[in-house]
């Protein structure tokens, strides 16, 4: 494996809300995969070979006057990111049901536990839509359904699926570590029903699902939401996250063209979690 370079970018922030929300959806945007919220801002995270000097200069919220915003920049080795991640990385328990932790924190009491290795793979469960997507999951019947998890990170949401009864499930991501991440994890948690795939929605055709589970930024659910559709089976399920509570109409507009109708909708510090069928 290539040993990815990241730039990370140290933003403080005054005051931190609702400037820190908007701003990382501004850099979600732009093109920042990983975010990671402190006491005076947020540290953002894009790989190198996405970087450009411009990287900023549509990202709105700079220029405000309602805000101070200040950052610097650097260069970060994967191995550095994955010493910081676990340093920062604290297991959790979604509705006293399910577990996320590493394998050096103990085992919690609950029905679900997932043991995780924290690198680089964004969907830890620690950010509000995997929390969210958690808690669609754990609500559902997933026994015996095909079940597509796209953007699938670190692969939780695809092991929870299995956990809770599905079979088959594709666990896709297009990011090489976060395939990496998610064949480690699927190992360690003894998933038999998973295949972890390294691509895009290019990868779908063909295929179908009872349920489908995309947690992905607004602008590649809105250019891709043909294609997952496509793969959906009558009568099936489809959990979208990874964008704001204002976004759910331009969504809903999208989803609707096919037939689906909203079922449920979680919310966490203005971050949504959808569920269709």
């Amino acid at each position: 494996m290539s040993n990815i370079i990241y730039i990370g970018y140290e933003f403080k922030v005054s005051p931190l809300q609702p400037a820190v929300e908007i701003l990382i959806a501004e850099l979600g945007y732009a093109g920042f995969e990983s975010f990671v919220e402190n006491e005076t801002g947020v540290t953002a995270y894009i790989q190198k070979e996405e970087w450009q000097d411009t990287i900023l200069d549509d990202v709105q919220i700079l220029n405000s006057d309602e805000f101070e915003i200040t950052y610097n920049f650097s260069e970060i080795e994967q191995t550095n990111w994955n010493a910081e991640w676990e340093k920062n990385f604290n297991p959790i328990v979604v509705d006293d049901i399910c577990a996320v932790r590493a394998p050096f924190h103990e085992k919690f009491d609950t029905q679900y536990d997932i043991v995780i290795e924290p690198k680089m793979s964004f969907g830890t469960g620690h950010h509000e839509t995997t929390h969210m997507m958690i808690q669609h999951i754990l609500k559902n019947d997933f026994e015996n359904k095909s079940v597509l998890d796209m953007g699938c990170g670190t692969g939780v949401l695809a092991i929870l699926s299995e956990l809770k009864g599905a079979q088959p499930i594709d666990a896709i991501d297009y990011d090489n570590w976060c395939y990496l991440n998610s064949l480690e994890n699927v190992e360690r948690n003894s998933c038999n029903h998973i295949t972890v795939l390294e691509g895009d929605a290019s990868l779908l055709p063909g295929k179908l699902y009872d349920v489908i589970i995309a947690n992905i930024n607004r602008n590649i659910l809105l250019q891709d939401m043909k294609t997952y559709l496509s793969c959906l089976n009558e009568g099936g399920m489809l959990f979208l996250s990874g964008f704001y509570n204002s976004d759910i109409p331009i969504i809903d507009s999208e989803v609707s063209k096919y037939g689906l109708k909203i079922q449920e909708t979680l919310e966490r510090n203005n971050w949504v979690a959808l569920k269709y069928q």
